[in-house]
């Protein structure tokens, strides 16, 4: 083989092992779609914090005939106590006791799924909710605490103890599947911009694309109202922009 052609196939071998590379490095983005037990997710939290109890029954019958276990959908309700009271979180769990009896009168199997694992983690819970809320912010948590916060220490350690430990440490949900019901209760009660942009950044982090959000506002505005849905919209692009 003459010099020439030696080094046309090196030049040939050398773009080839860039191109792979660039590719590693920025791979194709992919626009995943909400499924539909991700969107009677959304559909049963924003109900449950409206207090739309005729609605979240039909959002009931459709999750659980979408995929969603008993106990997934239990654990939905369970969850979103933490953001807009128990109130509303137990006439959520009295509107899914009235669905399951329906659902039995009609012969339905109900999937129960997996229950709550028990928690082995020895660590005192201050430590393993910071520890969890680190991984969904992607930060370190080591600097000053909001303002809030040094007014009123005790709350940092509800939301570190209780939110981050005791709720978001069961497995019964995925931390994709628990942001989706907190951005929906936030969206749903608005005038939460703050909390809303922490959360859907949240989203982005545990890997809910960009394109299933903007799905989850067309959801949250057919539940909370346009204009519940039009604030959202702004608060997600803005989200974006920075994101980009």
């Amino acid at each position: 083989m003459n010099h020439r052609k030696f080094n046309m196939w090196v030049l040939l071998l050398l773009c080839i092992v860039v191109s792979h590379f660039a590719n590693a490095q920025h791979p194709i983005e992919t626009h995943q779609n909400l499924d539909e037990g991700q969107k009677s997710i959304i559909k049963i939290a924003s109900f449950t914090a409206k207090g739309d109890l005729e609605a979240l029954k039909i959002s009931l019958h459709e999750g659980l005939d979408n995929g969603l276990t008993v106990n997934e959908a239990k654990e939905v309700l369970v969850h979103l106590y933490a953001y807009c009271g128990f109130p509303r979180s137990i006439r959520g769990l009295q509107t899914l006791i009235s669905v399951l009896d329906e659902r039995k009168e009609d012969g339905i199997k109900e999937n129960w799924g997996n229950e709550a694992s028990t928690i082995t983690d020895t660590r005192d819970k201050y430590t393993r909710g910071k520890e969890i809320l680190e991984a969904l912010v992607k930060a370190k948590l080591d600097g000053p605490k909001p303002a809030y916060q040094q007014l009123s220490p005790e709350i940092d350690v509800f939301l570190k103890e209780h939110l981050f430990a005791d709720i978001f440490e069961r497995d019964v949900l995925t931390y994709a599947q628990r942001e989706l019901v907190t951005i929906s209760v936030i969206a749903t009660l608005g005038n939460l911009v703050p909390m809303l942009q922490g959360h859907l950044n949240i989203s982005l982090n545990v890997g809910l694309s960009a394109n299933q959000l903007e799905e989850f506002i067309s959801v949250i505005t057919t539940t909370a109202g346009k204009e519940h849905g039009y604030e959202a919209q702004k608060v997600l692009d803005a989200v974006l922009e920075n994101r980009n």
